[in-house]
């Protein structure tokens, strides 16, 4: 499991969402930027142990109702070939060095990870504790067979933003699709939509302070 290093990053997580969720299609915030908190989130392992991921969630009180964003993130120690166009910035970490931190939606480790969550073969970690699992976050798949076939097949995973999700596309028929701006459900309890083949589902902090569950992420297959 990975080791989570308590240090100092300059800039900070927070401080690089600031910049770069502006640009986002499912960005709602105010005019004047986002106004961050972290309100909490999970980790995936990398088999090789060289990729940090993790899915942060933010809420945003910069708009006319808190908002709350789930932006997945891998950290590299060197840049990752081909994917300028999700970078969301560079950091120094005070163990590891200089990190850059992608859209981990373009990023094929965090979508073969993620596609291993949901058929069961990876775990939740927990986000600030280390050799910990996450028991808030669910997961569901049904079928059987990879999704995924092999590292070629999450590189080559088409990402398509629009202004509630991203949807990763492994073939036709077959999309995850990855909610950014969160919905709590009213009683914790996330419900599949009709059709659907599977889900991740977690929890976060609200603005106020109370813990709300929702859907994290969806799954159709044809």
């Amino acid at each position: 499991m990975a080791v989570i290093h308590h240090t100092v990053l300059t800039p900070s997580k927070l401080e690089l969402l600031t910049s770069w969720l502006p640009s986002r299609p499912w960005y709602h915030g105010g005019a004047g930027g986002p106004e961050l908190a972290k309100a909490g989130g999970f980790r995936l392992d990398d088999p090789q142990g060289e990729v940090g991921i993790e899915f942060m969630v933010v809420t945003d009180t910069s708009g006319a109702a808190p908002a709350a964003y789930l932006v997945p993130l891998t950290y590299r120690g060197a840049p990752l070939d081909g994917a300028e166009h999700a970078l969301v910035g560079t950091m120094e970490h005070g163990v590891l060095g200089r990190r850059w931190a992608y859209d981990g939606c373009h990023d094929p480790v965090l979508v073969a990870q993620l596609f291993a969550l949901v058929e069961g073969r990876a775990q939740a970690q927990d986000q600030n504790a280390s050799d910990t699992l996450d028991r808030e976050v669910t997961r569901s798949r049904t079928g059987d067979g990879p999704l995924l076939t092999d590292s070629s097949a999450a590189a080559a995973t088409a990402v398509t933003d629009d202004r509630e999700a991203s949807e990763l596309t492994v073939a036709p028929g077959t999309v995850l699709r990855l909610h950014r701006a969160l919905r709590p459900v009213p009683d914790g309890r996330p419900v599949l939509p009709q059709g659907a083949a599977g889900h991740v589902a977690g929890a976060w902090s609200a603005p106020d302070g109370s813990r709300v569950r929702g859907m994290f992420a969806v799954l159709t297959s044809g």
